[in-house]
């Protein structure tokens, strides 16, 4: 596992004033994990306490490069596994945090509630404190959420994945890039489609609104969950048609 780095290097410290501040207010009010609600011990870091962070970071499955599902420790992924192989991504690999399961499922359901956004910042942070090396691994030159649709957004109040890549692109110190790829149309939700189906969903619902800056480009496309990579592979398309040199995914995790 990836040591975290120092919050101050990436400027995270704050002024003697805040910190006072929030001196005075820990007093009255105690941090508390926001995954778990329980109160944080004075060595634990912000945020999350010892024993959800390490199920958030448990996971050391090996996966495929090119889905990130699960395989064996023996399984010849030269060419993706069997969940993939033959198959054609517009994404050049994927990443993930971990499978879709215990305190990760916890938390990417919790993030998708109205007032989810303050988890998806923290995890994003986490995430890129923990995962630096891994996910700067292809030197992204911008960090690009997969959008959610306005009337969708509007709806839940927020973008989980534009929150987790706003967090990770201030960790990462790489470019936090929203206006590059837009949702063109509302789509039902995926996980009410057949696999077949989850492709036709999304195809062409996604565009990328004449923004020069992208051509040539390598992007870290985020979101927060994979299943058949069906709407990351929309998303990424859309990016590669516009002149994107790489896309390399980037998901919290596969279900």
């Amino acid at each position: 596992m990836e040591e975290p780095h120092d919050a101050v290097a990436h400027g995270k410290t704050p002024s003697g004033f805040v910190h006072w501040i929030q001196a005075f207010t820990n007093l009255i009010w105690p941090p508390a994990c926001v995954l778990c609600e329980v109160q944080l011990a004075a060595d634990e870091e912000e945020g999350f306490c010892r024993d959800c962070l390490r199920s958030l970071f448990a996971d050391d499955s090996p996966v495929c490069p090119r889905c990130c599902s699960t395989v064996g420790p023996y399984t010849d992924v030269s060419e993706g596994c069997s969940r993939c192989r033959g198959h054609r991504f517009h994404f050049s690999s994927a990443i993930r945090l971990g499978p879709y399961e215990g305190r990760l499922r916890e938390a990417i359901l919790r993030m998708k509630q109205y007032r989810g956004e303050p988890l998806a910042e923290w995890l994003g942070e986490a995430w890129g404190l923990r995962r630096r090396e891994r996910l700067l691994s292809s030197d992204p030159q911008a960090i690009v959420p997969i959008p959610l649709h306005w009337r969708r957004r509007w709806r839940r109040g927020y973008n989980q994945s534009a929150a987790l890549a706003r967090a990770l692109s201030e960790i990462l110190d790489r470019p936090f890039r929203p206006g590059w790829l837009i949702r063109t149309r509302p789509t039902p939700s995926q996980r009410e489609q057949t696999p077949r189906q989850r492709w036709e969903n999304v195809r062409g619902a996604f565009q990328v609104p004449g923004m020069p800056q992208v051509r040539g480009a390598r992007i870290l496309l985020i979101d927060d969950v994979m299943t058949t990579g069906a709407t990351a592979d929309a998303a990424a398309a859309a990016l590669r048609v516009a002149g994107a040199a790489q896309v390399v995914l980037a998901v919290l995790a596969h279900r």
